[in-house]
């Protein structure tokens, strides 16, 4: 099995006061001890964790290990030898091949960079009617509300084709079942409603297309019961990682005036920006696989069963890929993070978050030049953190500007 390994015994959430941005001292502690650990999960079941950038990444490419939702091992919960259940049709996330790529190949065609970068204009201007309803309204402002999640979230509505009078409604279902502090009832009652609103909205399309990703879908072999599991991925998937990073991504720039400055001073800075923002924040964190049979990893023996956990945003801040990994540097040229994933399931919508990232960014800062926090920092109230699968972000971010 090879020399001793650091081990952990409980997946780590909480950020070191003042440093929000940065991942869980306890992850950063056992990256420090070596790339992978051992993790003890609940009910002393034997497991992994993965905090270097290379070992993610070979992880990612190997078909041995497996997304299979039913295969995984909970960090927190003991579920003794119980199986969990698959994942629902149409949610590839949790699949391996070839349900998988039964349900990422028909989006592949409408998620391309060209297909995306087409989308710029109409990014442009969903961005500046919120702009301008922030400076109507005047300071100070929760930018979650007025402006990171309202531009994702007119937008993805826009590609599944919600007709413009339910947004309102559809939008609040889908608040509702995000929010993790909610009862399990509560979230379980806003779940299902939002499924039964898309199950409408499918029926809707098959029988009035419309110009939107889901009536193309509905040309195909897919059943109503796929393309609603397949727009609930997309819905939550499409709207919480832009979300937060658009929300998150602004916090750190005002934490880093130096870095806010140069952005606004060039703007051909702006793609680079993106990509070090995307890596120094990792608002997807973490991640798992189970092997399916047994394979040497980093010189140890992952045994076929166990399960690994991938520590995105230690992977990302891993010193022996990235030159001074714990600062932020929008200068930086090297962007081959892993904040999208790697391999078959590496994120299908990133170009569409890049678009909206690049849009929004830039058009923020320039239109509100005294942009600054209205509060100390040290009150900006982060958002719960799930163990795993989860989204990194703040729960509100209050902002004011001079008038």
């Amino acid at each position: 099995m090879g020399e001793s390994l650091y081990t952990v015994t409980t997946m780590p959430t909480g950020r070191r006061p003042g440093c929000p941005f940065d991942p869980p001292p306890e992850l950063l502690e056992a990256r420090r001890h070596g790339p992978l650990s051992r993790y003890v999960f609940p009910g002393g079941v034997p497991g992994w964790l993965v905090t270097g950038y290379d070992l993610t990444r070979a992880v990612l490419a190997d078909p041995r290990f497996s997304s299979r939702w039913e295969l995984m091992r909970h960090p927190t919960v003991d579920h003794g030898d119980a199986q969990p259940p698959p994942a629902p049709p149409g949610e590839f996330l949790f699949m391996d091949e070839p349900r998988h790529g039964r349900y990422r190949k028909p989006l592949m065609g409408r998620f391309t960079v060209r297909r995306m970068r087409l989308l710029t204009e109409r990014v442009e201007e969903i961005t500046a009617e919120h702009l301008d309803a922030m400076a109507e309204a005047g300071p100070p402002t929760d930018l979650v509300t007025a402006f990171a999640k309202p531009v994702p979230a007119v937008l993805i509505c826009e590609l599944l084709g919600v007709p413009h009078p339910e947004r309102e409604a559809f939008q609040k279902q889908v608040d509702a079942f995000r929010d993790l502090e909610s009862d399990r009832e509560d979230l379980i009652a806003a779940y299902e409603a939002t499924r039964g609103h898309l199950a409408e909205l499918v029926t809707a399309k098959r029988a009035h297309p419309t110009d939107d990703v889901l009536s193309e879908l509905t040309d195909g072999d897919l059943t109503d019961e796929e393309l609603v599991g397949m727009s609930l991925f997309l819905l939550a998937a499409g709207l919480d990682t832009t979300m937060h990073m658009l929300a998150l991504g602004t916090f750190a720039l005002l934490r880093h005036p130096e870095q806010l400055a140069a952005l606004r001073a060039d703007p051909a800075l702006t793609d680079r920006a993106v990509e070090e923002l995307l890596r120094y924040l990792s608002v997807g964190k973490t991640f798992m696989r189970t092997a399916l049979e047994d394979v040497e990893l980093g010189g140890h023996t992952i045994e076929a069963g166990q399960t690994l956990i991938l520590s995105y945003n230690t992977a990302n801040r891993d010193p022996e890929r990235f030159a001074d990994p714990h600062v932020l540097d929008l200068h930086r040229r090297d962007g081959a993070h892993m904040a999208f994933g790697h391999g078959i399931h590496q994120c299908l919508g990133q170009q569409l978050a890049r678009v909206q990232m690049r849009v929004a960014f830039p058009a923020l800062i320039h239109r509100f030049p005294t942009l600054r926090l209205a509060v100390p920092a040290e009150e900006i109230e982060l958002r719960p953190e799930a163990e795993i699968a989860d989204v990194f972000g703040v729960k509100s971010l209050p902002v004011a500007w001079d008038t």
